[in-house]
C-alpha cells in the first residue's frame, strides 16, 4: 500500500500523483487505470465501503453497460461532448475489461448487459482487488472538509473518525456522483466546489425517476397499483416503448423512468396503450366477426381484467362493439393511443436513478475532462452534465470518463 508522508505541510511534498474524491464507478475505474500506467492515487470515499451505488444498481445485479451505447442516448447541453470519451473507451473495452477479471456479461433486453452471476458485488470486487494490487490507497469513511488550490497542485483536508488529515497531489479528480439516493451518501459536493471556483452549473433535477399523480385522477391510478402495461410513452422530444407500472402514487416502470428525464413540471405527455396495433381496426374486425361482443371482451385480450374494468371511467366497455357510435369510436381511439398524462411531480432524489444537469461541459475539455480554468482539476461521472438513458448507459459514461481522466494523471 502507498505510505503517506507524515508531514504534509512541507512545500512541494506530494503524497500521490493524484487524489480522487469518490470511490464510485468513475473513481474506481480512474484509480485502476491510473495503476496500469504506474501512477499512484489516494482514493477518498465518505461511505464505509466503496461502490455503494454499484452494489444497489439493477436490484443488486448491476447493469454495467449497454451494447448499443452511443452519444445519442444521453442528455447534455452539448450531446457531442462525450464522443471523445466514448472513442477512447468503448463498450467493447468495458466488456473486455470485465471478462479479463472473470465477469462475463449476459444481455437481458435492449442491449442491457448484466454479470452472469447477477452479482453487483463481483463488479466492486474487481476494482478493490486491482486497487490493492496496484498499491492505490483507498480510504473509506473519509469526509472531505476542505480543498485548497496550490501553485503546483491541491491540498485536500478530510476527517476520518475524530481525526483530521491532509493529503496533497498535483492532480485532483472529482468523482463524487450526483444527488440521487442521499441515504447512500449522495451529496452536491462537486457542484458546491465548482460554484466556489466560478464554474458554470447546468440546473440539476432528478432523472430516471417515478412520476406522481395527484388531484381528481389520483384514485384511478391508485386502484391500478401493481398493474404493468406495455406502452409507448412520448412527448414532442422523444418516445420510449417499454412497460409502465401503475403505483398507489402514480406511474413508474422503464418507460416512465425514461420519459421522466425529458419531462418538466407542468408538461403533458402521451401514452399509447396499444403500440403496434390500431384499436379502430381491431374493433372493426370484431364487428364483422362477432358484433354482439362487448368492448371489454376485446380489451381483455390485451390487458389485465383489472385494467379493462378501470377503463370504464373513460370508455363504454360494457357496450357491444356493433353499437359503438362514431363519437365513441373517436373517444376509444384517443384514449387508447393518445392517453394524456400530466404528472404533479416526481418522487425526488430518494427514488431517482441519476441526476440531470451538473458541471457545464463548456468548462471541461472533451478530450481530457480537465477543467479549462483550473489545470490539474478533473470532473467525471454523474457530477458532469451528461445523463444517460436507463439500461447501463450511465455506467458506460462513468467507466469511460474514469479511463479518460486516468490517462492524464
Amino acid at each position: 500500500m502507498l505510505i503517506l508522508h507524515k508531514n504534509n505541510n512541507i512545500n512541494g511534498l506530494m503524497d500521490a500523483d493524484a487524489i480522487i474524491i469518490g470511490a464510485g464507478a468513475c473513481g474506481l475505474m480512474c484509480a485502476v487505470q491510473a495503476g496500469y500506467l504506474g501512477k499512484r492515487v489516494i482514493l477518498l470515499e465518505k461511505n464505509a465501503k466503496p461502490g455503494a451505488k454499484i452494489l444497489i444498481s439493477g436490484g443488486g445485479r448491476c447493469n454495467y453497460t449497454n451494447l448499443f451505447a452511443t452519444d445519442e442516448q444521453f442528455i447534455s447541453g452539448n450531446r457531442h461532448f462525450i464522443k471523445s470519451a466514448f472513442t477512447q473507451w468503448t463498450v467493447e473495452d468495458t466488456i473486455s475489461f470485465f471478462e479479463t477479471y472473470g465477469i462475463n456479461g449476459k444481455e437481458k433486453t435492449l442491449g442491457q448487459l448484466f454479470p452472469e452471476s447477477n452479482n453487483a458485488a463481483a463488479i466492486v470486487a474487481v476494482f478493490t482487488a486491482l486497487c490493492e494490487d496496484f498499491g492505490q490507497e483507498l480510504i473509506c469513511d473519509a469526509v472531505v472538509t476542505d480543498i485548497k488550490i496550490l501553485e503546483a497542485g491541491f491540498a485536500v483536508n478530510y476527517a476520518k473518525g475524530t481525526k483530521s488529515h491532509v493529503v496533497k497531489a498535483p492532480k485532483l479528480v472529482m468523482a463524487t456522483g450526483g444527488l440521487p439516493i442521499p441515504k447512500m451518501g449522495a451529496t452536491d459536493f462537486a457542484l458546491r466546489f465548482a460554484r466556489k471556483q466560478g464554474l458554470k452549473i447546468v440546473e440539476t433535477a432528478p432523472a430516471l425517476v417515478p412520476l406522481t399523480i395527484t388531484g381528481k385522477d389520483e384514485d384511478w391510478y391508485a386502484q391500478l397499483s401493481g398493474n404493468s402495461v406495455y406502452c409507448k410513452v412520448s412527448n414532442e422530444r422523444i418516445a420510449f416503448e417499454e412497460n409502465i407500472l401503475f403505483t398507489h402514487w402514480g406511474l413508474s416502470g422503464p418507460a416512465i423512468l425514461q420519459i421522466s428525464s425529458y419531462w418538466k413540471r407542468g408538461e403533458v405527455f402521451n401514452i399509447d396503450l396499444l403500440p403496434g396495433q390500431n384499436i379502430t381496426a381491431l374493433i372493426e374486425t370484431e364487428r364483422k366477426q362477432n358484433g354482439k361482443a362487448l368492448l371489454s371482451s376485446l380489451f381483455n385480450r390485451y390487458y389485465a381484467r383489472k385494467f379493462t374494468e378501470a377503463m370504464a371511467k373513460y370508455l363504454p366497455i360494457d357496450k357491444q362493439v356493433a353499437s359503438l357510435t362514431k363519437a365513441e369510436m373517436e373517444q376509444i381511439e384517443q384514449t387508447i393511443h393518445w392517453f394524456k398524462v400530466k404528472p404533479a411531480g416526481d418522487k425526488g432524489y430518494d427514488k431517482a436513478e441519476v441526476m440531470r444537469g451538473g458541471i457545464d461541459t463548456d468548462e471541461l475539455s472533451s478530450k481530457t475532462l480537465e477543467c479549462k480554468k483550473i489545470p490539474g482539476l478533473y470532473f467525471g461521472g454523474e457530477c458532469v452534465d451528461v445523463t444517460g438513458w436507463l439500461g447501463g448507459y450511465n455506467f458506460q459514461w462513468a467507466w469511460a470518463s474514469g479511463f479518460v481522466i486516468a490517462q492524464q494523471l
